[in-house]
């Protein structure tokens, strides 16, 4: 029996005529997740990946998006008895008192049914073990798969990440904060198979180096699930130095918003990016009810993926323990959304009398500024470079 690893696809399973795009996108995502020596095969109903290192090779695809199951099973040859002792050879090295088998002939060639040969497998266990039979509630199941070139025999299924291959839906530009909302704004995005990058804005001497590590760290939790993303960091220093100067303090956060759309929007087009995406959830803050969306959305012509958009709070604390970024994001530095922050900002923003404060500002002046000044973060060390 040769052990190997096999990957079900999921969701990819309904994709049609499409479906082989998606496959392939899979496996050069798996082929970048991998860090051991590996021999790997696609084919419509599964990828097979031969390993020596099973243990390192599954813990870096419980990190690969487009996997529903993975399972390291037996590859036996496509024969009755083989099969058989193959079974055999499995269940008697588990613990438990009762059994069920569980074929699934995908190869129509094979002469023998599904049902005849759960009762062949079934029978021959009976009569080499003390186990017993238990349809309904077995303390173990043995799942037999016969497919084309060989059969494969396993016993348990680790549940993958699911969803669809990271690149299948295009580029995304996400604003990441360092908050707890925005990285697991990136992280469903790409569950949905949007590549990402990641847009920081900083706003020096006002928000600290410590709060731009914390975002630093942030995509490198990110990238753990797609390696190529990079961060692009603006400072909005001298914009929101110029709204504090000039506009009501109560529209400071909606204004500041709208420069940050409008901004992301442009280095999002120049990056390949069909969509931005941010952390926002209704009602959670000021900026972010119905009435300051809707003003805040104006200043983009590109769609704003708001994956949290009906979450609470609860439920994505519990999300960003999962993927590990709550410890990060809870360390108590300020972003630029939180300095100047008026104790009562608008919640119902008009959109006539927000285009009348930004009148009062050089708009398209700032806007230029800022992007003039568009850095690239190396995440893995301090230095700071102008793209």
């Amino acid at each position: 029996m040769k052990k190997i690893i096999l990957i079900k696809y999921g969701e990819l399973s309904t994709k049609g005529d499409n479906r082989h795009i998606f496959i392939s996108i899979l496996k050069e995502n798996i082929e970048k997740a991998l860090q051991t020596e590996y021999k790997i095969i696609k084919n419509h109903d599964r990828i097979y990946i031969e390993t020596e290192q099973i243990d390192e090779t599954v813990k870096a695809l419980q990190n690969v998006f487009g996997i529903h199951a993975i399972v390291v099973c037996y590859q036996v040859a496509n024969e009755e008895e083989v099969i058989k002792e193959a079974a055999l050879n499995i269940i008697s090295n588990m613990s438990g008192d009762t059994f069920k088998v569980i074929t699934k002939r995908a190869n129509k060639d094979f002469p023998i049914n599904s049902q005849a040969m759960n009762n062949l497998i079934g029978g021959h266990i009976l009569k080499n073990s003390n186990l017993k039979v238990d349809v309904k509630k077995p303390d173990i199941k043995i799942k037999i798969e016969i497919r084309e070139e060989y059969s494969y025999l396993y016993s348990k299924e680790i549940k993958g990440l699911g969803g669809f291959p990271v690149g299948v839906g295009g580029r995304a530009l996400l604003l990441l904060s360092g908050g707890l909302d925005s990285p697991i704004a990136g992280y469903l995005t790409m569950k949905r198979g949007l590549a990402i990058d990641c847009l920081y804005f900083e706003s020096p001497p006002h928000t600290s180096l410590q709060a731009k590590n914390k975002v630093k760290q942030l995509t490198k939790k990110l990238q753990k699930y797609h390696p190529k993303i990079n961060l692009y960091v603006v400072s909005l220093t001298n914009i929101q130095e110029q709204i504090y100067q000039t506009l009501p303090l109560n529209y400071h956060i909606t204004i500041l918003r709208r420069f940050m759309i409008a901004i992301a929007e442009k280095i999002a087009q120049e990056k390949n990016a069909g969509a931005l995406v941010t952390g926002e959830s209704i009602g959670q803050v000021a900026s972010q009810t119905l009435e300051s969306i809707a003003v805040i959305n104006e200043k983009s012509t590109m769609p704003i993926i708001r994956p949290l958009i009906c979450y609470d709070k609860s439920e994505i604390i519990a999300l960003a323990k999962k993927i590990d970024t709550y410890e990060i994001s809870i360390e108590p530095f300020e972003d630029c959304c939180t300095v100047f922050i008026a104790k009562h900002p608008v919640t119902r923003p008009k959109l006539n009398l927000v285009k009348e404060h930004e009148a009062k500002l050089p708009v398209e002046k700032l806007i230029t500024e800022a992007l003039s000044k568009v850095a690239k973060e190396n995440i893995s060390e301090e230095k700071h470079d102008l793209l």
